[in-house]
């Protein structure tokens, strides 16, 4: 099943999450209609090499070019418009930058294996429950109610302001015409009936000016107290979600309800704005004692102009925090002369500021850093897929600076790894008589001068986001706060779904607790320091616990990733753990777990029962990235031989734990089918006969462990028919065992 009908099989919940992230960049209409083609490309690898990135968006545009003709044929005109709106799209947008589509589809369906995940996991952690909560949500609603409210009594008062004003054109024509008489006139009875019909009027101008004043200063103070209350609220936990999203949590929605709202308020205040221009305009045509419009409005316009000034610098918000292209898993840690990313909104949508807004990159003022490239840009609504006002740097570039002594600041591991700086970013709004200053800054990023550097850097930007909320603590790592396990435990497993595709259960999840602790423990409310996670090492180790984790991972993506999304590979038991599950089951029944003792490693284990009844178990040395990248570990646990004293080598690997057959597990990720025997007639090019590695082990009699991986020797099958046609069993272990045997 591909991954999209996966997908497409999701409850509602993840539903709306994938929905997220398709948008006029990458339609979820290609997504669907070219599923099984798009999950066959290696769009991480394109997202890296301009060239095979160029090749691929090529190819999509051909296969799109192939489903419109097909729907062309028949006469789908929905879906006509659409491939020819995603075709121009294509050619268009991403021709001159081909990476970009690479990463864009890339980011899309390593989230859809992250959601799928997280829907296959039967817990949430207490992180993901907190930012999903039923207050949140229902804040959320009250929010958009609350703003929709306020929109509407601004709009009410815009009618009270224009009958306040028709109301005062006929005291003002009906006055005139009073004036315009003879004296005479004046004194007629007729006259002074009309005098005390505007002094009636004028009394319910008064009333009416108090009236609009009044309800003016309503909405007014229902703005100030949403914008004090919950939308600051709203804000903070936008942003607390886009903390946890770039390491690994769950993906941050809700920027475009937030957007809604400030532009809804904005537009109430601009538009009471105006009805505070028209009384005063009011005003200098018509004035008597105790009128209140000078007395209150110039209050009120303050308020209003105030409220404006904090609603434009709330409102500009670092969308997408800044992050190398080539490690888009790894936001906030920059490699020196490396370009990097970051995008930057106005959630103030106002056509009045389109290409009028220019924001300028900085780094932080302690000049050991400068940022090259383009750092100046236009705010536009163009290059937004839902015609929001951003804007996207692509080309910055983070260099160090030589000191004065001429060389360059200390790049100590533990220094760059711990020191945080930010990205700085101004503008101005100038927009119906205001000018408003604007900044905003990126969250804490980790420079590098080495990718060796990476793991570390990563590890201090975990540690950073998972225990504070403070977007701007440059000296977090003077004096780093402790985590509670359980938060930590759970990010850990967002680190495996986000990067590999498939997050770690509670038993995996519980050794990782005792590997940190050291011993069983309840780990809820324990407190994990900073130094336990990435600076001391495990017990008897040369490495720390993030090192080996970290490692762990990097195996996982380069070599075995399909067989840990399958969910074959247990991975993290201890070898304690692994004979208790072990020991009672079928002979030839095994596990595959993560090295503890060798960075990168993974190993299996088998269980054998000796002729007297007695349980036994065989591990082979891990296999490291080394000897992976020449066979594919598969192959070798569908190769895998083991001579046990005068025996035929045979293959112990019967069934995946609890019982699945190896076959069936594994088959359809083996890079082809061994011939058990080959004859040098048989094929291979040029007279050659063909080979294949077979790793193969010795067991004596008096060892229940393999030999060292030097002893795991590969052979063809050709060599392994000759052998077993020509020698006996034990001419054969000879052979083998040999340490100049041919191979």
């Amino acid at each position: 099943m591909s991954q999209w009908s996966q997908v497409q099989q999701l409850e509602i919940k993840f539903l709306e999450q994938v929905d997220q992230f398709y948008d006029d960049n990458f339609p979820m209409e290609i997504r669907h209609l070219l599923a099984q083609w798009i999950e066959s490309q290696d769009w991480e690898a394109a997202a890296n090499n301009e060239a095979m990135a160029m090749i691929l968006l090529q190819n999509l545009i051909i296969q799109v070019d192939e489903q419109l003709e097909r729907v062309s044929q028949e006469k789908n005109l929905l879906l006509i418009h659409n491939l020819k709106r995603v075709r121009k799209l294509l050619q268009g947008k991403y021709h001159g930058n081909p990476m970009h589509i690479a990463v864009i589809i890339s980011n899309c369906l390593r989230e859809e294996r992250r959601i799928l995940a997280a829907a296959s996991m039967p817990v949430q952690g207490p992180l993901e429950k907190s930012l999903q909560s039923s207050v949140v949500s229902e804040r959320q609603r009250n929010v958009e109610h609350k703003v929709s409210a306020i929109k509407n009594s601004a709009q009410m008062t815009d009618q009270d302001v224009k009958y306040l004003e028709d109301l005062q054109e006929e005291f003002d024509f009906r006055y005139k015409t009073i004036q315009s008489l003879e004296q005479n006139d004046k004194n007629s009875a007729l006259i002074k009936q009309e005098m005390l019909a505007l002094q009636a009027m004028l009394n319910t101008l008064d009333y009416k000016r108090k009236e609009v004043l009044s309800k003016i200063g309503r909405v007014i103070h229902e703005i100030d107290v949403l914008m004090s209350n919950m939308l600051t609220e709203e804000l903070l936990d936008w942003k607390r979600r886009q903390q946890i999203a770039c390491i690994g949590g769950p993906l941050h929605g809700g920027l475009d309800q937030l957007q809604n709202c400030f532009t809804l308020l904005a537009e109430s205040l601009f538009q009471v704005r105006r009805q505070l221009e028209k009384l005063d305009e009011l005003l200098t045509r018509l004035t008597y004692d105790g009128d209140p419009i000078p007395v209150q409005r110039p209050q009120l316009l303050e308020k209003v102009n105030f409220l404006l000034y904090n609603l434009f610098r709330n409102s500009f918000v670092v969308e997408r925090q800044p992050c190398m292209p080539t490690h888009p898993q790894r936001p906030m840690v920059l490699k020196t002369l490396i370009q990097f990313t970051v995008k930057l909104r106005l959630l103030i949508k106002l056509p009045e500021l389109n290409y009028q807004i220019r924001v300028k990159a900085t780094i932080d003022n302690n000049r050991r850093f400068v940022l090259c490239g383009t750092h100046v840009k236009a705010m536009n609504m163009d290059e937004s897929a839902n015609g929001s006002l951003s804007v996207e740097f692509r080309h910055l570039q983070p260099k160090e600076m030589k000191t004065s002594a001429g060389s360059k600041g200390n790049e100590g591991p533990h220094m760059v790894t711990e020191e945080l700086h930010s990205i700085s970013f101004e503008t101005q709004v100038c927009l119906y008589g205001l000018t408003i200053n604007l900044e905003t800054s990126s969250l804490p990023v980790v420079m590098i001068s080495n990718v060796s550097q990476l793991p570390n850097a990563w590890a201090s930007i975990i540690w950073y986001n998972l225990s504070t909320n403070d977007p701007q603590n440059l000296s977090f790592f003077n004096n780093p706060p402790a985590a509670t396990l359980s938060q930590l435990l759970e990010v850990l497993s967002w680190q495996f779904s986000s990067y590999v595709g498939r997050g770690l259960n509670s038993e995996q999840l519980n050794m990782l607790a005792e590997k940190l602790m050291g011993q069983q423990v309840s780990y809820n409310d324990y407190q994990l320091s900073w130094a336990k996670f990435c600076k001391e090492h495990l017990p008897g180790k040369s490495f720390t616990f993030w090192v080996w984790l970290e490692a762990i991972l990097d195996l996982i993506k380069k070599h075995i990733l399909p067989l840990w999304i399958d969910g074959y590979i247990m991975g993290f038991v201890s070898k304690e753990k692994e004979r208790i599950l072990l020991k009672d089951k079928t002979p030839g029944t095994f596990l595959l777990r993560f090295s503890e003792s060798n960075l990168g490693g993974i190993t299996f284990t088998w269980v054998d029962q000796l002729e007297n009844g007695d349980v036994t178990f065989h591990s082979v040395e891990p296999y490291n990235k080394g000897r992976l990248s020449a066979l594919p570990f598969a192959d070798i646990l569908r190769d895998y031989k083991v001579i046990m004293a005068d025996n035929v080598p045979e293959n112990p690997l019967k069934y995946l734990y609890p019982d699945i057959p190896k076959d069936k597990a594994f088959g359809k990720h083996y890079s082809c089918q061994p011939n058990e025997v080959s004859k040098p007639s048989d094929g291979g090019g040029k007279g050659y006969v063909p080979s294949v590695f077979i790793p193969v082990s010795k067991i004596l009699n008096d060892s229940t462990e393999p030999h060292s991986p030097s002893d795991l020797l590969p052979m063809s099958p050709s060599v392994y028919a000759v052998l077993r046609e020509h020698l006996s069993p034990t001419a054969i272990e000879t052979a083998v065992s040999c340490k100049n045997f041919p191979i």
